[in-house]
């Protein structure tokens, strides 16, 4: 019996396991087999596989082929082991080269015809081979660009089957194919609108900056036209781009949720869910496999809620944790995964259902019950964990009487300076924006305000106006304003500002 050894891997979240696949042949009666705690779409590879190799040239043995998958305890998901699977086989029977066959990971689907199909999660499949010590990977034609994107791998875009067996040495005739193409995105990325674009709202403008420098969350209240969606889908491109790690880790999670990538995206991304998505399409999850929900998408960019008020309150609640805790842990009956979930929130909303409820020249048709109905589904929990509540009014100035514009490159410019000010303060926390520094930190580290400049704060503390977190995200807004004003200590007109935001006062 002779028994061949490769190697794939396993997804579960962003988390790749490693997957050794052993194919044996014993003399039993002639059939294929598939061990090791495989689902229905790994069972059902052997179909795949035993037509691939047929129409490839590359028949397999006629005696009873059991393919083992290792670490047995281990579920495996989806058609990404096709290929391990289908050359394991194969080298049971032909002359493969066997060392070369053990330091390869082999990832892709099998189609009919032997050709190579792309998966979804190539990206961090080849991140963890390449964390395993692995150096050389096979992947579809079609994902070579991505699997390209992991430093010190090499990395073999195969056509079909015939050119993974020619790679590990098996002499087959070289034949022209077709390769599978990449799906088509319906995703597809877009240059970030001109702040100065915005028009009559410069206080607006100048919260966005406070906001971009410490990534704090906001929630935007106003009528129709006041220009709530304008400021927020302007807001990536005054962030700063991101560094190799977090563009790394931003397309991996694209190629999870099924989306081409071919670079390391450095805007950082936008998610706008509609206003029927539920908490499942926030969260994500499935029943088989886990994919990223908006939430996890949104991951070192901006998550935007338009219509905040027409949500769901569960799928509003389910942001309750990870706006906390910075990642989303999915629980099902097989797996568990985990998904990074930095994101910035901006929440908008109008005052009502009909958006004219204390808007001057408005006439507000809302009964009282549909308006309490509407703005409660902002739970008090969640508001308590927004930083910033702007009230935006409905412009009254023209393009050509508004002359106090802000460009894209003169915010992003202002942002980027707040941010390194922020840096160097927190040198050694282990933090880098100031929405990230503890509240105790805050209060009682070495960069806290003294009394005098608190007394505001702890005013409001003690009539009940703000809570203990609510106390905390104030001195974080603060730090930002000061930032901006390029000050080392607060002062209490950055007090005040901060609680002037916190508190959403009308313009």
């Amino acid at each position: 019996m002779s028994v061949s050894r490769t190697w794939s891997v396993v997804l579960s979240g962003l988390t790749g396991d490693l997957v050794e696949v052993e194919a044996d042949l014993s003399n039993q009666i002639p059939g294929f087999s598939i061990i090791g705690l495989a689902d229905k779409a790994v069972a059902e590879a052997q179909k795949r596989v035993q037509n691939a190799c047929a129409n490839s040239e590359l028949a397999l043995p006629r005696r009873h082929v059991t393919v083992n998958l290792s670490p047995a305890n281990l579920p495996k998901r989806g058609t990404g082991l096709d290929v391990a699977v289908a050359i394991a086989a194969v080298a049971t029977e032909l002359a493969l080269d066997a060392a070369s066959l053990a330091r390869t990971v082999h990832i892709g689907e099998l189609g009919l015809d032997g050709r190579l199909r792309p998966v979804p999660g190539v990206l961090p499949a080849v991140v963890a081979a390449a964390r395993a010590g692995f150096t050389q990977v096979v992947v579809p034609w079609a994902n070579t660009a991505e699997a390209a994107l992991v430093s010190g791998v090499r990395v073999c875009g195969a056509i079909s089957l015939r050119d993974v067996a020619r790679l590990h040495g098996l002499d087959v005739p070289c034949i022209d194919e077709v390769p599978v193409e990449p799906s088509a995105s319906i995703h597809e990325d877009a240059d970030v609108p001109e702040l100065a674009e915005v028009i009559g709202q410069r206080d607006a403008v100048d919260a966005l900056l406070v906001a971009a420098a410490g990534r704090h969350h906001v929630m935007m209240s106003g009528p129709p036209g006041a220009g709530k969606t304008m400021l927020a889908r302007r807001l990536p491109g005054i962030l700063p781009d991101l560094d190799d790690a977090a563009a790394l880790h931003v397309a991996a999670v694209r190629s999870l949720a099924g989306m081409p990538v071919t670079d390391l995206p450095r805007t950082p991304p936008f998610e706008a869910p509609h206003h029927t998505a539920s908490a499942a399409a926030l969260v994500g999850g499935g029943s088989r496999s886990a994919v990223p929900g908006a939430i996890a998408r949104a991951s070192g960019g901006v998550l935007f809620l338009d219509e905040a008020g027409e949500f769901g309150g569960h799928a509003l609640n389910a942001l309750r944790q990870p706006l906390e805790r910075g990642v989303i842990e999915i629980h099902r009956a097989g797996f568990q995964a985990t998904f990074p979930a930095r994101f910035q929130l901006l929440l908008a909303t109008n005052p009502c259902p009909c958006g004219n409820y204390g808007v001057r020249g408005g006439a507000c048709t809302c009964p009282s019950l549909a308006i309490r109905r509407y703005l409660g589904k902002l739970s008090g929990p969640l508001i308590d964990r927004v930083d910033m509540e702007l009230h935006l009014p409905r412009v009254a100035v023209t393009a050509a009487a508004d002359t106090d514009v802000v460009t894209t490159a003169e915010a992003r410019d202002r942002v980027a300076a707040a941010r390194d000010r922020a840096q160097r303060r927190l040198h050694g926390t282990g933090w880098a924006t100031n929405s990230e520094a503890t509240g105790e930190w805050l209060r009682s580290g070495p960069c806290a305000p003294g009394p005098a400049v608190r007394r505001p704060l702890d005013e409001a503390l003690r009539r009940g106006a703000l809570t203990i977190r609510g106390y905390d995200r104030v001195l974080r807004v603060a730090w930002s304003v000061a930032d901006l004003a390029q000050r080392d200590v607060l002062t209490p007109a950055d007090i005040g500002r901060a609680l002037y935001l916190k508190r959403g006062a009308a313009e």
